[in-house]
């Protein structure tokens, strides 16, 4: 197991520093990177996601090229401009309320991701689960004026119940992301009322396959998004937009930008605002240059000890 420790060009998710572990199996490579706040249980869809592609491969893929989305995080205007400007995507998915900054300052993020996108792009916004539903109502119609439309309000409150509340308030798309992939049972979620739409991540749903039924289940258009995987897990989510039947929006696979480096030459970045889709993961041969230290890789290899051994629990 290869475990490796990537700077972040920005905080993101409260993070600075992006770790994980690559392991190869008959397949190819897959990716274990579940974040560290989750919980041993939390992490076994993750590893079944990393062992699929190892050990099993993907689908057949439907499609060879995937649109995608620039993700814009918590930064300042003139900062938001400039990766929108580079990043050659038409769709922008802005952060907003997070702890640290203010209503205005969300507005003046999206300000400039629309002067930066020109009219005819279209910006979403995430805001993780962050308010009640009257702030939600008064945030959206806000920000849908300063950004000239939305295209849908990512998770903008936590539970099923207040997304459908927000829903009937307001004539921007919803979509529900942690509502589907943290719940218990992210078959059995009913989603149709509460949402527009679904944000499927492939690790933290259990894989491909298990992402595909998902899917299916929900009834919903989907947008397959990135859990700020390297280019090894990026190969995953790229496998599950290529297989779905239907792909009406672009897709949130746009994530190397927030890492500072790659663990492979064969990088996974957009090209146009579009990603090609990959037969299999990319060898980690650059590897050596993000090598975790002694401390991080013991820590490492101890969890997915953990998670392997409460998965098979599970099965027993």
């Amino acid at each position: 197991m290869l475990v490796y420790s990537i700077p972040m060009r920005n905080r993101f998710r409260g993070i600075t520093v992006r770790e994980g572990v690559l392991w190869e199996g008959p397949a190819g490579w897959g990716e274990f990177c579940a974040f560290l706040d989750y919980s041993d249980d939390e992490c076994v869809p993750w590893l079944a996601c990393a062992e699929e592609a190892a050990n099993d491969g993907w689908p057949a893929p439907v499609r060879s090229s995937i649109p995608v989305n620039c993700t814009v995080p918590v930064v300042s205007p003139e900062r938001a401009h400039e990766i929108v400007a580079r990043s050659g995507c038409a769709t922008a998915k802005v952060k907003v309320a997070d702890p640290g900054t203010s209503p205005a300052d969300d507005l003046a993020r999206v300000e400039a991701v629309r002067d930066a996108l020109g009219p005819s792009g279209a910006i979403r916004v995430d805001a993780n689960m962050a308010w009640d539903v009257d702030t939600a109502v008064r945030a959206i119609r806000e920000l849908e004026r300063a950004a000239g439309g939305l295209e849908y309000v990512e998770q903008p409150c936590p539970s099923i119940e207040e997304l459908a509340a927000v829903r009937r308030r307001v004539d921007v798309r919803i979509a529900a992301d942690e509502s589907i992939r943290r719940a218990e049972d992210p078959l059995k979620v009913a989603v149709a009322g509460a949402a527009d739409v679904a944000v499927i991540k492939v690790a933290p749903l259990g894989g491909v396959r298990r992402a595909l039924a998902v899917a299916e289940a929900c009834g919903l258009p989907c947008v397959v998004s990135s859990a700020v995987e390297t280019s090894v897990g990026m190969a995953a989510g790229l496998a599950l937009a290529a297989a779905l039947p239907e792909l009406d929006f672009a897709c949130g696979l746009g994530t190397l930008s927030l890492l500072d480096g790659d663990v492979a030459t064969d990088s996974l970045r957009p090209v146009g605002g579009s990603l090609p889709v990959p037969t299999r993961a990319p060898v980690p041969d650059r590897f050596a240059g993000f090598a975790a230290d002694e401390g991080t890789t013991a820590r490492w290899h101890d969890r997915v000890a953990r998670v392997r051994e409460r998965a098979a629990r599970r099965e027993r």
